[in-house]
């Protein structure tokens, strides 16, 4: 029968003869045979099975094994024996084909259960984890996969399941697709799905083989001597767990048998990965495994891939199946790549065509790429400008596409950029400084120059100010303003956590200044903008005379002079008008101003505040005092003091519950019996407190007699005084008058000398009254202070009893509702508790001290005027106002007094407070808003010491946001702290708590910004143009050479610091001290030292 079925597959009949034919003998062989016939036929369908040169022999095969094995099957295990599996498996050189190992799997299907089929499945073990280590093509490795699949007893056991896995990743490395064409490559795709899938199998089965595994990948995809791997091997990625990616990640950066030559190869090989169309997390293990080697500083390879590989990455744009993943990593790969701009400029020639093919595609996948390729390339442009004729032909391709705003460039430009990697290994490697995740730059103290650094810090954070210097052209007479410029541009577009102002500082140094001390950084400030003033008043007046020279002929009038760069951004002007009372004439003078100096008022006049200059904040509004309250809701034994308190707490005094009328039935005996004694303790309690009121009366008395007699003593001293000074003003009058008489006979000579004279001796008068000024001030200031402790202790004792009384009264209520909860009937309305606190005696605020500054002068006494009407000495009163406001308005708080006792500058510390909103008075009724920007904050008791920080927010205020988006901040509302190298994200709420958390630490110098629409240069409804300027070419280079030193500097430091921690010993527990986040600053955020209260070494960048 198997001769007759042989010739007839072999003959050359039609195909309808033979399957006739076949069927015949098919439907014989299900009767029962004799055992020789049975193996014979048995023999030959394995024969056509395996070497069947078309279908219908192997479909013939198939069908035989098929009747053998399930109508004889003791003849079909006999046949099937662990011998005719290994003459299947080694019938040729090298591994075995395709169609073997399916007659294998064929075999175990129809294979009845048995010591025979054990026997075949050891010999299977066996026999698979050879073929593998030979390295099967992908069909048969595929079909190893798929017999696998159905017989996972054919998996090898224990230390051989591991090498099996290998293995297979080794054969996943070595596939090539063997033809050509859609369907050639869709069969290698899913034969590789197929071998990764099987990996996956082992894996869930021994999760513990999925490291080793991972090592043996990364073993072939760093072997830089072997020809590159297939790409076959993204497959197994999509079923590695993403819980290993951290740690992975962390082995890989820290191993040190890893090469930098192999971590090159293997993550050049991974970004090549993402052409794999059915990879899933490709793009996830690429990232995180290129943010591990930022985290250690291991920029070279970084720069190295990223120009490599990102026109690669880029042109996978184009094809929609793998569009997502090479979009993740280009995204990637563009933002951290900030300190140079060749990366981004590898793409420019690419991405017109990129957009319009995008463009033509006309799908959702391409539209979100379209969207997001733009607002990669506004990045990179913000990021890179000064090359408009690159950015031309790619700004007009996505002219019609959204147009990100700055505030998310920033974004995105902060979130990525190497530098501001959060490190994993920081505890093996504290001391490797990163910038700050705020964006901003610190700069380094170099000895007491915090004064300088918190100006600096301030001005540049005054964006308006900051786009002027930075737009300042290449060729210009301006060096201080240049020097300013580079500062400027480093801070920022710098990858370093700080830079030292040192070139600057020498430049800018105020001549008497002593180096290495402490000084006034508001007289710095001052001494600056008169520098850069000067500078560039002196430059233009130059060019303008060279251009002149330069003309055939002189022009008829002589050019306009105009304003510099300070003038316009803080010059104002200020009017000052003195009336004389005698004659009412008026003389006025007009003067620019770059900041106003604010003296500290009486306290008697911060109480009798002006409202109609300055607008009042709301807290302010706030804190006045209630009107008092009628007698008749307090007993009158209390007097004023107890009004007062029954004014605080509110409402009329708490309903009492009669007791005594309720009568002795009942439950109620026992609690009326209590509450008599809980009465008697109240009235104890209340004779004590009674007896502290007198006592505080009695203190009150003491005080108000002590004060009357130190002003009588005062007004005593004052007419003494007053009456001095009139006999020798009386004196003076009557030598002036012949001195006049005198003068006019006299030559002018002469006239000179005595007016000399004359003021040489009002100098001395001047400083004889201040001096006198000053301790009249000293003494009440004394007096103040102990009035002011004893105040506090009544406050503290008052206090205490409201505490007491609002305890008892608490107790009261629980009781009260104790007893509802028992009782059957309610015992009515319970007691009102008192909620209301005092509200304390308001601090000075800004406010206060401008309206002291534009408070109108008495000029009597000494200090009396000269009227050129009257022609001598007269009482008149002096009127300051605001004729401009600048653009940014500086303010300074003179807190800094001499006190001729010790004969230092000693320190005002009062609180003031800081409101956001200042609204400016200025000439003729008008009034400018300014919103707040900047504070300079001194820390320390004397000008000479402390320390100074700055509180600073961008200075490009935007109008108050609508109803609906006032509760989400805005950018510009985000404050900064820069306290030398350290910059750390704040709020304006610490602006206004630090004195009162940190006594000695109070506001010295305010920048407010002109509110955008308000000022004589805005136009209504004109958008505030907030883009950085464009830098010139040089200054764009030398950042980016910087960028690149600084990024090798992190490098070498963090391949030393990993070498030096490789030869400890032992290993020591690194996460306890390192990565504890500390602020050295104990206390207050001062402390000034030559570390800028950081501490840390830095690679230093001079200016």
């Amino acid at each position: 029968m198997d001769k007759i079925l042989e010739a007839v597959v072999t003959s050359s009949y039609p195909a309808s003869v033979k399957q006739g034919l076949v069927r015949r003998v098919l439907e014989a062989a299900r009767q029962p045979l004799e055992r020789e016939q049975c193996l014979a036929l048995l023999a030959l369908g394995a024969r056509l099975y395996v070497t069947g040169a078309d279908e219908l022999p192997r479909r013939v095969g198939c069908q035989l094994l098929h009747v053998a094995g399930r109508h004889h099957p003791d003849v079909f295990a006999e046949f099937f024996s662990a011998r005719r599996v290994l003459r299947l498996l080694q019938g040729g050189a090298g591994p075995p084909g395709v169609r073997a190992l399916a007659c294998v799997q064929l075999g175990l299907q129809l294979m009845p259960e048995g010591p025979a089929a054990d026997e075949v499945l050891a010999v299977l073990r066996r026999e698979l984890l050879r073929t593998v280590r030979e390295r099967p093509g992908p069909a048969a490795c595929a079909q190893v996969a798929r017999l696998l699949a159905r017989h996972p007893r054919c998996v090898p056991e224990g230390p051989h399941r591991l090498l099996f896995c290998q293995q297979l990743v080794r054969c996943l490395g070595r596939f090539r697709c063997p033809a050509e064409g859609e369907e050639g490559a869709v069969e290698f795709l899913e034969q590789a799905q197929q071998v990764s899938g099987l990996l996956a199998q082992l894996w869930r089965a021994q999760p513990a083989a999925i490291l080793p595994c991972l090592k043996e990948l990364f073993a072939v995809i760093s072997c830089t001597e072997e020809e590159p791997p297939s790409s076959a091997l993204a497959s197994v990625v999509q079923h590695l767990p993403l819980e290993l990616m951290d740690g992975v990640v962390r082995n890989l950066s820290n191993d040190d048998s890893v090469s930098d030559s192999q971590m090159l190869t293997a993550i050049s090989r991974m970004i090549d990965w993402v052409s794999w169309p059915l990879g899933k997390n490709i793009d996830k293990w690429i990232i995180a495994l290129l943010k591990g080697l930022a985290a250690v500083k291991k920029f070279s390879i970084l720069i190295e891939v990223s120009l490599a590989k990102i026109e690669k990455v880029f042109s996978k744009l184009l094809y929609p199946i793998v569009r997502g993943a090479a979009l993740s990593v280009l995204k990637y790969m563009l933002l951290t790549f900030q300190h140079s701009h060749e990366a981004f400029h590898l793409l420019l020639s690419h991405i017109p065509p990129m957009v319009a093919s995008l463009v033509k595609e006309d799908s959702n996948s391409g539209t979100s790429c379209l969207e997001q390729l733009a607002e990669l390339v506004h990045c990179m442009v913000f990021r890179f400008p000064g090359f408009p004729d690159l950015y031309e032909p790619v700004m007009e391709a996505i002219k019609d596409l959204h147009v990100p705003n700055e505030d998310r460039i920033k974004q995105l430009l902060g979130q990525d950029a190497w530098t501001s990697q959060k490190s994993e290994l920081a505890g093996f490697y504290p001391r490797l400084m990163a910038k700050s995740d705020t964006g901003k730059i610190g700069l380094i103290n170099l000895g007491n120059t915090c004064y300088v650094n918190s100006i600096l810090q301030a001005l540049f954070m005054a964006s308006d100010f900051r786009h002027c210097v930075l737009r300042l052209t290449e060729n210009n007479s301006q060096p201080l303003m240049t020097k300013l410029q580079w500062l400027f541009a480093f801070l920022e577009h710098s990858q370093r956590p700080a830079i030292s102002p040192e070139n600057f500082l020498s430049a800018s140094w105020t001549p008497w200044f002593s180096p290495g001390t402490q000084q006034d950084c508001s007289e710095y400030l001052k001494y600056l903008l008169d520098r850069l003033h000067e500078e560039e008043k002196t430059g233009t007046r130059i060019y303008q005379k060279l251009k002149q020279s330069s003309l055939p002929s002189p022009p008829e009038e002589p050019p306009s002079p105009t304003s510099t760069s300070v003038e316009k951004m803080f010059g104002g002007k200020i009017m000052t008008r003195i009336c004389c009372l005698h004659c009412l004439n008026v003389s006025s003078r007009e003067e620019a101003f770059t900041d106003l100096s604010l003296a500290f008022p009486p306290a008697e006049r911060c109480r009798r505040r002006r409202l109609g200059s300055v607008m009042f904040p709301a807290e302010d509004i706030g804190a006045r005092d209630p009107p008092s309250p009628s007698r008749a809701q307090v007993p009158s034994r209390a007097g004023p003091r107890r009004q007062r308190k029954h004014c605080i707490t509110g409402g009329a005094p708490p309903a009492v519950l009669d007791i005594e009328g309720l009568g002795p039935q009942g439950p109620w005996e026992q609690r009326s019996q209590e509450e008599k004694v809980e009465k008697e303790e109240e009235a104890k309690e209340e004779r004590v407190e009674e007896k502290e009121e007198r006592a505080e009366e009695k203190e009150t008395v003491e005080e108000k007699e002590e004060e009357a007699e130190e002003e009588r003593a005062e007004e005593t001293k004052e007419r003494v005084e007053k009456e001095e000074e009139r006999e020798k003003e009386g004196e003076q009058v009557k030598e002036e008058e012949e001195r006049v008489k005198e003068e006019r006979v006299k030559e002018k000579e002469e006239r000179v000398k005595e007016e000399r004279v004359k003021e040489k001796e009002e100098r001395v008068k001047e400083e004889r009254v201040k001096e006198k000024e000053e301790r009249v001030k000293e003494e009440r200031g004394e007096r103040r202070r102990r009035r002011e402790q004893r105040r506090r202790r009544r406050e503290q004792r008052r206090r205490r009893r409201e505490k007491r009384r609002r305890q008892r009264r608490e107790e009261k209520e629980k009781e009260a509702e104790n007893e509802k909860k028992k009782a059957e009937d309610s015992l009515g309305p319970g007691t009102n508790r008192a909620a209301a606190t005092s509200p304390g005696e308001g601090s000075r605020s800004v406010l206060d001290l401008v309206n002291y500054f534009l408070s109108p002068e008495r000029l009597t006494a000494e200090n009396r005027y000269y009227c050129e009407s009257c022609a001598s000495l007269q009482d008149a009163e002096k009127v300051v106002e605001l004729s401009q406001g600048p653009r940014y308005l500086i303010l300074t708080l003179l807190r800094f007094s001499f006190d001729l006792r010790t004969m230092r500058r000693r320190k005002i510390l009062d609180d003031v407070s800081i409101p956001l909103l200042l609204r400016l008075p200025l000439a003729g009724g008008h009034g400018q808003a300014y919103d707040l920007c900047s504070v300079v904050v001194h820390s320390g008791v004397s000008s000479e010491s402390g320390h100074y920080y700055c509180y600073a927010r961008e200075g490009a205020a935007r109008p108050a946001p609508s109803v609906g988006t006032a509760e989400r901040p805005e950018p510009e509302n985000q404050w900064y702290l820069f306290n030398d190298t350290r910059v750390s994200f704040s709020s304006f709420e610490s602006v206004s708590n630090v004195t009162s958390f940190f006594p000695k630490d109070t506001a010295y110098v305010l920048f407010y910004r002109q509110r955008p629409g308000e000022g004589p240069e805005a136009e209504p409804g004109s958008p505030r143009v907030r883009a950085e300027p464009t830098l010139h070419k040089d200054l764009m280079e030398a950042i980016s050479k910087d960028n690149i030193l600084y990024l090798q500097e992190q490098e070498k430091e963090a391949r030393s610091r990993a070498a030096y921690i490789s030869t400890l010993p032992s290993s020591p527990r690194w996460g306890r001290g390192f990565d504890e986040d500390k602020d050295e600053d104990e206390g207050s955020p001062g402390g000034c030292n030559p570390a800028g209260g950081n501490g840390g070494d830095f690679h230093r960048l001079v200016f």
